[in-house]
Parts: structure tokens; C-alpha cells; sequence
């Protein structure tokens, strides 16, 4: 049978550029991208309007284009959500739900769901944070992740849905904005680097965060959807790493290709949610498992975000 696949919320950070992705390995017409609104940029293939929480429009998508996979990328991220936390339960719960439903009736047979290092909390280990250990998180992203990694293993075990997750680190990429998450300076960095050569930091010196490239985070995702569900033994959440910095290390790095950058520190509401997760991620279980192996460090990194950034915002 051939592979269908529907993206829903396909217009964030992570879902632009996972479209892109599935589309290069799978297929441009085999990959439908969705979200509530239009997509501002251009698609290279089918696009369909839904609301994640709107089960029937789903539905008719699936049964339209035949759909036999859905990646489920629909959520209000970490530092938005504490703005509503009401509405960021139902959204990032209903949705979760919705899919996993049509999964348990048959109408699926594949699901991916994001999880985020927000289920982990204050009192999880901070260095090396295991992928089994205490996860109390303190933010209502974090919270609805943990409880919907939960879900995603009570799905598999009782009905038997194959459903697959990461738990993402801070993202890193050139291709879209960032969405209101607590790691989104380590984007807004570069482009005020280029824009006005300083940036005023939301975290304060030394506020260490696991990262992530995401030409890596996307290869990783399909990569572990692709995997033999055999191999896939983790079903709540896989930890995933990239590498860890704080914002005066990743300014450094900068300062390589742009020598006068200037980082100056307000720190907002955002560093106590930042101060409440890992600073590091132990991914041994992904690394055995599937085979994980991030390809970029933080200077790869920072050299083709300066790269792909000065190309697209005209400088240099």
C-alpha cells in the first residue's frame, strides 16, 4: 500500500520544514500539508484548511487522499501557553485524541506525535537527564506533553496503535519563525545578529538549554517513523540530543563570522520555565534503538544558520 501522509499544523517551525522533508524522500503529491490558516509560503503539493480539533475534517481529509499516516504537529508551545493555559490543554489534548481515535478505529495506521523536554520539571536531573526518570514539569505545555506521552503509551499497549514520539530539545532553524517557545532566542539571535549586529537576550547568562539543529530533528523524526516497530521500544517519548549551550556560548560562535555582534541580558518571565528543565539529555535509548546520530554541533551549526540567513535576509 502505498504511503499517504497528512501534517497537521504544517505551517510552524517544525511542520515547514517536515513537509519539505517527507516530500523529498516520499514524495511531493504522497504528502499533504494542513493548518488552520493559508501557508505563507509556497507549496510544493496538496495543502488542505482544518482545525486539529475538528474530528470530521480530518476525517474527510484522510478519506480524500487516502491517508494511511498523520504526523500530528498542532500545538501552543511553551511560553504561549502559559498565556492560556485553558485553550493550550484543549488544543494540544483534543487533537491528540482526535488522531489517536482514528488510529484505535483503523483508519490509521501510523501515528507521530512531538513530545518536548517540558515533560521534565525542577526536580528532574539537570545533567545528563535520563530517559527514564522524574518528570514533574511546571508549565502547562510541559504538562499536557507528559500526560499526552502517556496516552501515546496507553494507545499502543491496549489497542495496539503504532505511535511514535520525540521529545524535542530547543530547535534551531532558518526556514521559518520562531513560534513562542522558551529556546526561540537561539533563532531571534541570528537575525538581529544580521538586522542590527546586538540582541537583548530573554534568558540570562549562563542559562544552559539542550539544542537542536533542525535538519537533524526532522531527519531524526522520519527516521524513527520509518524505523521497524519492532525497534521502536520507547512509546512515550524518545529523549533526543543535539548539543547544549547558553546563550554567551552560542553568542561567541556568532561573533566568528559577525566580529562586532553585541549580547546584552533582560531576562523575562521565560527563564523560569528555562530554569526548570534539563541542561543536558542522556539519548542512549534512541541511539541503540534506531540508530540516532545527530550530524550537526554548535559550530555547524551557527556557520550554515550565518550562511542560509545572509542568502534569505539579503546581508552580506
Amino acid at each position: 500500500m502505498a504511503k499517504k501522509i497528512l501534517v497537521i499544523g504544517s505551517s510552524g517551525q517544525i511542520g515547514t520544514e517536515l513537509v519539505e522533508g517527507l516530500r523529498a524522500r516520499f514524495g511531493n503529491d504522497n504528502v499533504v500539508a494542513s493548518d488552520i490558516k493559508e501557508p505563507q509560503v509556497k507549496m510544493d503539493g496538496p495543502f488542505a484548511m482544518v482545525d486539529a480539533m475538528d474530528r470530521r475534517g480530518i476525517e474527510r481529509i484522510i478519506e480524500k487522499y487516502g491517508i494511511n499516516e498523520v504526523y500530528l504537529l498542532a500545538a501552543l508551545l511553551s511560553a504561549t501557553a502559559e498565556k492560556d493555559p485553558a485553550f493550550a490543554w484543549k488544543l494540544n489534548m483534543e487533537s491528540l485524541f482526535i488522531v489517536l481515535e482514528l488510529a484505535r478505529e483503523g483508519k490509521l495506521k501510523k501515528v507521530y506525535w512531538p513530545s518536548s523536554i517540558a515533560v521534565f520539571g525542577p526536580t528532574t536531573p539537570k545533567q545528563g537527564t535520563p530517559q527514564h526518570t522524574i518528570a514533574e514539569p511546571s508549565t502547562v505545555y510541559g504538562i499536557s506533553k507528559q500526560a499526552g506521552e502517556q496516552w501515546c503509551a496507553y494507545y499502543h499497549k491496549r489497542y495496539g496503535v503504532d505511535v511514535r514520539s520525540i521529545r524535542y530539545p530547543g530547535l534551531i532553524g532558518w526556514k521559518s519563525t520562531p513560534g513562542g517557545g522558551t529556546t526561540d532566542y537561539a533563532v531571534h539571535i541570528f537575525h538581529e545578529a544580521l538586522k542590527s549586529g546586538t540582541y537583548t537576550s530573554f534568558l540570562d547568562r549562563g542559562t544552559q538549554l539542550p539544542m537542536m539543529y533542525m535538519p537533524d530533528a526532522i531527519r531524526a523524526t522520519i527516521d524513527l517513523m520509518e524505523a521497524p516497530a519492532e525497534k521502536v521500544k520507547e512509546r512515550t517519548g524518545y529523549n533526543l540530543a543535539g548539543f547544549s549551550f547558553a546563550p554567551e556560548d552560542i553568542a561567541a560562535e556568532i561573533r566568528r563570522h559577525l566580529p562586532a555582534f553585541k549580547l546584552s541580558f533582560a531576562p523575562d518571565h521565560r527563564q523560569a520555565i528555562a530554569n526548570s528543565w534539563p541542561q543536558s539529555i542522556d539519548d542512549s535509548a534512541a541511539r541503540a534503538d534506531w540508530g540516532w546520530r545527530p550530524q550537526y554541533d554548535l559550530k555547524g551549526m551557527v556557520e550554515d544558520m550565518v550562511l542560509n540567513l545572509r542568502r534569505t535576509v539579503g546581508q552580506g
